[in-house]
């Protein structure tokens, strides 16, 4: 009897020494390079180590470039080589550069070749909208997903007697000031670099229903030219905030002066941001102890009518010269991804929202939203979701080189701050270097539609 035990328990080791290398030789490993840097990173690496622990047929390699900009020039480079990664996260501002390349794997077109069945229409619109093609096809999966909001210290604006945050600029105009009568060093701490302008121009243009180029913004065309500069509203508002940084309302605060403006925001040195939702959670987690904070949407100027802010973030590409077994690894990625409970995960230790409605109706059914530290992410949907059905409003920026022409509006809105260069020769010189960067990506893409 003992020795058929015996005999048992040694088939069985002996299957389990034979099983288990063969097993992991079997996993099908693939390669996702990222920009997101410090905590993200650290969230984006622990959503690859649950994707690997769910199943026993793949194994995704997770690596942070450092940065978007890094990444995109990465995986540029190693597609020449020959040794790209199969999924490479593209920041929105490089959509239309990877869009072009022809160098992906259509999101859509991989689902179904590898058997998925995915609702594409349940992504909200405002997100689907700014990376599908004109006919509505999903070239990638929107991953990190995000909109700027304004963030104001609440026991701040009680000393002067609000309860609430501005909804327009001349409101925030009024409040900034009393904030420094009461006090207060920072009333708003904001940044200028090419990093952080998006929501200072971009964003500004979108929750008015300006455009920041003709063509929409140049999703009905490579022939767009920036005409930011043209608007009086911008104009204006630029005027705005450099007469008020001139009496000390608003003040830069970046790495070069040893806090950025989210820190300082954090600290309660500063009290009101214009940021990402995903500083949501990082603002929850750094935030001076007890202090009472909230965001809101940004505000409008003048009578303008709100529209809905674009989407920001990143989405997932999957790259061309991979085998079948690795792109049913990248799809049974996004497939996991996907679900409403990794929406929850992920929207709860970034400050990232839900890219799909299912994923919202998952968090809200779960009362996610009426949770501190996550109460107010919500905002960010309705800011996404602002405008009426059938607005004409462009719904997102389809520009080539777009991190270039950021660099160009941030050196003007420099030399206006720092120098005291006159607005509109600093925008329309701006908007001038914009646009030859803008006709050199159109040369370079001669002939080609946009899809």
């Amino acid at each position: 009897m003992q020795a058929k035990l015996l005999g048992a328990v040694g088939a069985l080791l002996a299957t389990a020494f034979l099983a288990g290398p063969a097993a992991a030789a079997d996993k099908t490993k693939i390669d996702f390079w990222f920009g997101n840097s410090g905590d993200i990173a650290k969230r984006v690496q622990e959503q690859c180590d649950r994707f690997n622990q769910s199943q026993a047929d793949y194994e995704i390699v997770c690596t942070s470039q450092g940065s978007y900009d890094a990444s995109l020039q990465n995986t540029i480079a190693a597609f020449r080589a020959g040794k790209q990664p199969t999924i490479a996260q593209v920041s929105d501002a490089g959509t239309l550069d990877i869009m072009l390349s022809g160098a992906y794997y259509p999101a859509n077109k991989l689902m179904t070749d590898m058997g998925y069945t995915v609702d594409w229409k349940d992504y909200f619109s405002g997100i689907s909208g700014y990376y599908a093609t004109s006919k509505g096809e999903m070239y990638s999966f929107p991953f990190n997903s995000s909109t700027a909001l304004l963030y104001w210290n609440k026991d701040a604006f009680a000393k002067i007697g609000k309860d609430h945050a501005p909804a327009t600029w001349k409101e925030a105009g009024e409040d900034l000031k009393a904030l420094k009568d009461a006090g207060y060093a920072c009333p708003l701490g904001f940044d200028i670099s090419n990093n952080e302008v998006w929501q200072y121009i971009e964003q500004f243009e979108a929750v008015n229903g300006e455009a920041i180029a003709t063509k929409k913004n140049g999703f009905e065309g490579l022939d767009a030219e920036l005409v930011f500069n043209k608007n009086p509203l911008l104009v204006s508002y630029v005027k705005d905030l450099k007469s008020w940084y001139d009496d000390k309302l608003v003040v830069i605060k970046n790495k070069a002066v040893g806090q950025t403006f989210v820190e300082a925001f954090a600290a309660g040195d500063c009290q009101v941001i214009l940021t990402s939702v995903g500083d949501h959670g990082n603002v929850g987690r750094t935030a001076k102890q007890g202090m009472n904070w909230d965001v809101a949407m940004l505000p409008t100027y003048g009578d303008a009518t709100r529209h809905s802010s674009y989407v920001g973030g990143a989405s997932l590409w999957v790259l061309q010269g991979h085998s079948d077994a690795e792109y049913k690894a990248a799809a049974a990625f996004f497939n996991f991804i996907a679900k409403p409970e990794e929406a929850l995960t992920w929207s709860t230790v970034t400050g990232y929202i839900p890219v799909r409605n299912s994923g919202f109706e998952y968090l809200n059914k779960q009362g996610f939203y009426g949770k501190a530290p996550y109460a107010g992410r919500e905002l960010a949907i309705q800011s996404l979701t602002a405008s009426p059905a059938g607005d004409a409003a462009p719904q997102g920026i389809r520009l080539g080189g777009l991190l270039q022409v950021r660099t160009e509006i941030a050196n003007g809105l420099q030399a206006i701050f720092v120098n005291n260069a006159d607005v509109q020769a600093s925008l329309d010189s701006a908007a001038e270097r914009g646009n030859t960067l803008l006709r050199r990506f159109q040369q370079t893409y001669k002939n080609v539609q946009l899809p």
